[in-house]
């Protein structure tokens, strides 16, 4: 029996859509699964590095792995009218090379506001510090992420939503590409086709059982917010489109790539399709 690691970040979607494995609603066989949560930047790092066979990612890593990772159709996230929020001090007034604080170098927030904000001074640290930075005027503005976008002190107000950076960039009409799966190419085709079918199944399946696995994280003290926050952040980033990748949600990824190339972020450009698993090869196998 393999085990295999899911790595994922700790906020409440990857939770959600990865513990109807944990729970054992959705088994492969042959196979047991273990869950490890780390923040984004942790897991993008790791990527980097090879350590992990399944993980999450920032979608704006994904050209610089995308030779030894492909990349899944499932467990996406999206915005649609909203994402991370740049927030401030109210009434602050911020100047071009504001100091900021980012979530990760390879986020992809960070990648649209290293181009938006070609002047600002960036410093990196974990997502759940940014607020009280801000507040503690460490830094002029941060850029916020996860469940924090919808519980941020009164005491601060929102610079700049990147929906709108990613609006202005990318031409309007797409949506904001934040997160995804992918699966190290050292995994036999077969098989890989086999893992995605099974990580495909357990963000249905939460998708389909949603208040009894919401009810089970909250009541296990697996998430960080209350049942209504819950709900709402459940609907904005762990919904029925993060299912399987759509035409649509390719082509914004598809944009988001073309814009690092442009700006200098990789070295070639990519087309996302072009890094998917090619499910068609299992059923030409058994045709």
């Amino acid at each position: 029996m393999k085990t295999t690691l899911i790595a994922h970040s700790p906020d409440a979607d990857d939770i959600f859509m990865y513990y109807a494995i944990k729970f054992g609603w959705v088994t492969q066989e042959g196979v047991v699964f273990e869950n490890k949560a780390d923040d984004i930047q942790t897991l993008n790092e790791a990527v980097l590095k090879g350590e992990y066979e399944v993980a999450a990612i920032s979608f704006a890593l994904y050209p610089h792995v995308r030779e030894n990772y492909a990349l899944l159709r499932t467990a996406v996230s999206f915005g649609e009218g909203y994402g991370p929020k740049i927030i401030k001090q109210k009434n602050k007034t911020l100047k071009p090379n504001f100091k900021v604080a980012l979530s990760g170098e390879h986020t992809t927030n960070a990648m649209l506001f290293r181009i938006y904000y070609p002047k600002a001074r960036i410093v990196y640290m974990n997502f759940l510090e940014i607020e009280q930075a801000v507040l503690e005027g460490k830094v002029d503005a941060g850029v916020l992420i996860h469940e924090s976008i919808l519980t941020f002190n009164e005491e601060l107000e929102v610079e700049k939503e990147m929906w709108d950076i990613w609006q202005e960039l990318s031409g309007g009409g797409l949506p904001l590409p934040l997160g995804g799966m992918v699966l190290s190419r050292s995994i036999p085709l077969l098989k890989a086709i086999a893992y995605e079918q099974t990580l495909t199944k357990a963000v249905d399946v939460a998708r389909k059982h949603k208040h009894t696995l919401s009810k089970m994280l909250l009541e296990r003290d697996l998430v960080r917010i209350d049942a209504k926050t819950l709900d709402t952040y459940l609907e904005l980033y762990a919904n029925d489109d993060s299912i399987t990748l759509s035409a649509i949600q390719i082509q914004a990824l598809n944009k988001l790539f073309e814009l690092g190339f442009k700006h200098g972020f990789y070295d070639a450009p990519v087309q996302a399709e072009d890094f998917m698993i090619p499910l068609e090869y299992k059923e030409q196998r058994e045709s």
